[in-house]
């Protein structure tokens, strides 16, 4: 079974002084605007398109953690990932670095960053997203 998502941005002016609100069609989460200069500059309760690549990111990697984890024998207590999405005018998105921390009961230091890299690796956010350098720092704790 499959399941598609949508998502509209309608943007107003020029790349540097127009704007833009992005609607969360399929889950109706409140609209979000989104500029040029939250993009590059302070953000200012705006949104852009690498923070929504960062939540993407964290939410697809924390799921496919606990999916891993799961078929190993093991269920965290709790993980927390944390993605920092790098973008260069001019350039694009140039990197993109996972962080994730966990609790999870039983399960040593070595197999923890085995199975984090294999969810890092077959998470499906990061294979759309193999164009750039994904790092990876995992703590068990």
């Amino acid at each position: 079974m499959s399941a598609t998502r949508n998502a509209s941005t309608r943007w107003t002016g020029d790349l540097q002084e127009g704007n833009g609100v992005t609607s969360f069609l399929s889950s109706g989460l409140p609209d979000t605007p989104v500029t040029w200069a939250a993009r590059t500059n302070n953000p200012e309760g705006k949104t852009s398109p690498e923070e929504l690549i960062a939540a993407a990111h964290t939410s697809c990697f924390s799921m496919a953690f606990s999916g891993a984890l799961a078929k190993s024998g093991y269920t965290a207590e709790e993980i927390v990932t944390e993605a920092a999405v790098t973008f260069k005018p001019g350039t694009g998105i140039t990197d993109i670095a996972l962080t994730v921390r966990a609790v999870i009961p039983g399960l040593d230091n070595d197999e923890f960053q085995k199975i984090a890299a294999g969810a890092k690796e077959n998470c499906p956010v990061s294979q759309a997203l193999k164009a750039v350098p994904i790092s990876l720092e995992a703590t068990l704790g």
